[in-house]
């Protein structure tokens, strides 16, 4: 059986070290890249499952690199955690408007950052008990193949992307504020910083381009998905 690959962009040696005993002890395979251009190489010749990204590397930062990751059609779908030892809102929220799917601050526990990997790819491979497909007019929401289309073109998103509009869609003309999408999308429990939820909602509705109006702002309170009549195929 094909062990889970991870893709590791570290220059720390001893970080990295670290991070690899932790993986391949838990059933994980990783292969590491000490900056960004060596990672984008690696992404040329191979396909992992996910990307441990650090921010802080020499040469292109980690930011430039999870930029061309996401440009890249090859990678654009693989699911990025930065590694951060910035205590700065503002990297993180960069990172998520680029595409990153999660973040762990430094120092942080392996045990910690081997349940984030899981629960990311869990959230890719979960097939929601809901039916499988919604629609919305001209939008469609694909629950077991993880695609949304507009007027029949696929859009890209990035795992917590669809995952938040799977939940307002879920749920069409009722107000959830940032805190219950919180708790309805990032299900561990973990700390989210408070911007997170507005830079993912700013992500789709750019995705989304015309069909952007389907997500409202309630002032005051948060956001719905717009109430139209739905029927499923």
């Amino acid at each position: 059986m094909k062990r889970t690959q991870i893709l590791l962009v570290e220059d720390e040696k001893d970080i990295v070290e670290l991070v690899q005993y932790n993986l391949e002890r838990d059933g994980f395979s990783v292969v590491s890249a000490p900056n960004g251009e060596e990672a984008i190489n690696i992404l040329e010749r191979e396909s992992p499952d996910l990307i441990l990204l650090d921010l802080m590397l020499p040469g292109m930062d980690g930011l430039e690199t999870c930029r061309l990751i996401k440009q890249n059609p090859k990678s654009q779908n693989i699911p990025i955690i930065i590694l951060t030892a910035k205590s700065e809102e503002s990297d993180v929220v960069v990172g998520l408007q680029l595409g990153a799917d999660d973040y762990v601050t430094k120092p942080f526990s392996p045990k910690v950052l081997n349940a984030r990997i899981r629960a990311v790819l869990r959230r890719l491979s979960e097939k929601p008990s809901a039916k499988d497909l919604r629609r919305f007019d001209n939008l469609t929401i694909d629950l077991i193949k993880h695609k949304i289309a507009y007027k029949g073109k696929t859009i890209s998103f990035t795992a917590i992307e669809f995952n938040i509009l799977e939940f307002l869609s879920r749920y069409p003309g009722r107000v959830f504020s940032r805190d219950q999408i919180m708790d309805g999308v990032w299900k561990e429990g973990k700390f989210i910083v408070d911007r997170a939820v507005d830079v993912h909602i700013r992500g789709l509705r750019k995705k989304l381009e015309r069909a952007a109006n389907f997500i409202e702002t309630v002032r005051g309170v948060g956001y719905r998905f717009k109430d139209v009549e739905s029927f499923d195929e």
